[in-house]
């Protein structure tokens, strides 16, 4: 019942068509209920006929007229309610059909939304095939069962309330029969339903394990092939799925020994009503006409008890289905984030108000610093810290590059710039930031070393940032990261599909594509992480030139590979374990003996040895 009420609350929008199906399901309900009176009456009718036809040697031709008038009057009433019934039954079944579709996109809307608010950190243990599989298992089976109860409910209700009341003013012990049979069958269902749900459980998280990694393997099939992994992949996906052939084994048998079970019970009940009936029907207390309307009444009974079992079975993949759906939605994403604080606006304070102003003074000035780190702690999750006590400042319009070995905390830096994780302890300030998160992200414009695309066109693509822009400026910016170069190739031009993640293009051209995407974008603050790791010599220069052209009053991080990428930078910032420990110009660090000198001269020696310890290092010339 928990679950149902949070789903309505999820969805109250939709109860002008809850109500509009349980008023269908009235109408067909009572439909339903008018069927046996009516056949009750005719048979009561006939038989009379055929006693005083009997008894008269034969019925006079005007009582054979009336009888005739009265049955096909009997029959017409039977017609009209089977046409209302199948009439309303297909409004109320469209409006269930409009219903689910609404719910699914309330549902999916919702639970999109909140996958947005979650923190990166969610989304570092959680594989995408996973949140892809919980979404359309759990919306499908709350859908189907929001449907089908809203279509039942009241049918069951109404159904067992008349069928009780009738059977109570025909004879007392009819009604006290089944008030028995309600809630036997209830209690031994819900007694079905407690080991049900917990094995269904275990089964939606081996099939969302294995579509998780489904989905991985489909992305990531170049790299399976490559390894000879299909085999060793296929294992571990059937295996998922065999622990789910054992596990309905054992729900199956548990369900039917209980519906074996309820079915024994419910039919002794009505062996008993049964012969009630047509024990009081020869002994003269129920007319034929009354003992066929109450056998049919019976049969109405019954289907309210045995569709239970249906509703029940739709109602714990419900419950099990929404289990993981309302995990998703209980998250704060304060609690997922692990707290920590973000950047703040360089002219705020680390609330992220404005610094008070005592009454005559003057307002201090603003920061020189475009970009302020200090004193920063942070590590991910609950592992030691990958930075320790970083402080450095970047100007405005200044070019910096970040040097250090592999995992020395580079792309670190630039994720937690973007807010993507708080730090442990320590402040960060970035210059027009604004208050939130958001303005702080359209300030800066990043291109990664792994590019990230879409599904789409490359023009797409690149207006992923400005979405609103026109395609001259697109072809600008393409034209700047030369993009074109390729793009011209194409018969499609910029309207060309790239296919998921990009795969139909080349690393340096989904590299090119990011750069253009970046410099449409026209942030005040620019990250280049490797930007032009993927190139090959000619397009790193295009790509270089365009960049050098972006960079020009920006204030710029770079994240260096490749050492000849930053030559023309203003200062260079060495990371070593996770600590900033030389920061100079390239001049200056060049000579200084520390890691960017060491580099350099690693970079220079013929040495394989040496060129060895640079790849060691993730560095290249």
């Amino acid at each position: 019942m928990t679950v149902l009420i949070r789903i309505l609350k999820f969805t109250r929008s939709l109860a002008p068509y809850y109500a509009g199906i349980m008023i269908a399901a009235a109408i067909v309900t009572a439909a339903g209920l008018a069927v046996p009176f009516i056949t009750g009456r005719a048979t009561d009718v006939i038989s009379e006929a055929l006693s005083a036809g009997a008894s008269d040697g034969g019925a006079a031709p005007g009582a054979t007229r009336s009888t005739i008038i009265t049955v096909i009057l009997l029959a017409v009433a039977l017609l009209a309610v089977s046409l209302i019934e199948a009439a309303v039954g297909n409004v109320g079944g469209y409006w269930g059909d409009v219903m689910s579709a609404k719910m699914r996109t309330i549902l999916s809307t919702r639970y999109f939304e909140q996958l947005l608010s979650l923190p990166q950190r969610y989304y570092d243990n959680e594989l995408t095939g996973t949140i892809v599989a919980r979404l359309n298992r759990s919306i499908s089976e709350i859908t189907n069962f929001m449907k089908s109860f809203s279509n039942m409910f009241v049918t069951l209700i109404l159904t067992t309330i008349a069928v009780l009341a009738i059977s109570a003013w025909y004879y007392w012990p009819l009604a006290v029969l089944l008030a028995i049979a309600y809630p036997v069958y209830l209690w031994l269902t819900a007694l079905t339903s407690r080991r049900w749900q917990r094995l269904e459980g275990d089964k939606n998280d081996h099939v969302d394990v294995a579509s998780g990694r489904f989905a991985e393997v489909v992305g990531q099939m170049r790299m399976v092939k490559s390894f000879v992994s299909e085999r060793r992949e296929l294992n571990a996906f059937s295996s998922r799925f065999r622990s789910t052939e054992s596990l309905t084994a054992e729900q199956s048998k548990h369900w039917h020994r209980m519906d074996a079970l309820r079915q024994g019970v419910l039919h002794a009940i009505f062996f008993g009503l049964y012969t009630i009936i047509f024990v009081r029907t020869v002994l003269g207390f129920f007319t034929l006409g009354e003992m066929v309307m109450l056998v049919q009444l019976m049969s109405m009974a019954r289907q309210p008890v045995t569709s239970l079992s249906w509703v029940v079975d739709t109602a714990q993949r419900a419950i099990a289905g929404s289990k993981s759906y309302f995990e998703v939605m209980d998250l704060d994403p304060r609690d997922v984030d692990g707290g920590g604080t973000r950047p703040v606006n360089a002219d705020r304070d680390a609330s992220g108000s404005r610094s008070a102003v005592a009454p005559g003074a003057e307002p201090e000035q603003a920061p020189a610093a475009a970009i302020s780190f200090r004193g920063v702690h942070f590590g991910y999750d609950d592992d030691a810290n990958v930075l320790s006590d970083v402080t450095f400042d970047v100007a405005p319009g200044e070019r910096v590059a970040f040097v250090g070995e592999s995992g020395g905390g580079k792309t670190t830096l630039t994720n937690l710039l973007m807010g993507l994780y708080g730090v442990r302890s320590g402040s960060i300030s970035v210059e027009g930031s604004g208050a939130d998160l958001e303005s702080l992200r359209r300030n800066i414009g990043v291109v990664f070393q792994e590019p990230a695309l879409f599904s789409g066109t490359i023009a797409e693509n690149i207006a992923y940032g400005r979405p609103e822009a026109t395609r001259e400026e697109i072809d600008e910016a393409a034209r700047r990261a030369a993009v074109d170069v390729f793009v011209r190739k194409f018969p499609q031009g910029y309207d060309t599909v790239i296919g998921e993640r990009g795969v139909k293009l080349s690393g340096g051209q989904k590299q090119r594509i990011a750069v253009a995407r970046a410099m449409l974008k026209d942030a005040p603050i620019l990250v280049l992480d490797e930007a032009t790791s993927a190139l090959d010599t000619k397009s790193e220069r295009m790509v270089q030139a365009g960049l050098e052209d972006l960079m020009v009053g920006r204030t710029t991080l770079i994240i260096a590979h490749r050492l000849s990428t930053i030559a023309e930078v203003d200062r260079i910032f060495t990371l070593r374990d996770g600590r900033i420990d030389e920061i100079g110009t390239p001049a200056e660090l060049a000579a200084s003996g520390g890691i960017y000198s060491e580099l350099l001269a690693l970079q220079a020696s013929p040495s394989s040895s040496d060129r060895k310890r640079l790849r060691e290092l993730d560095v290249v010339g």
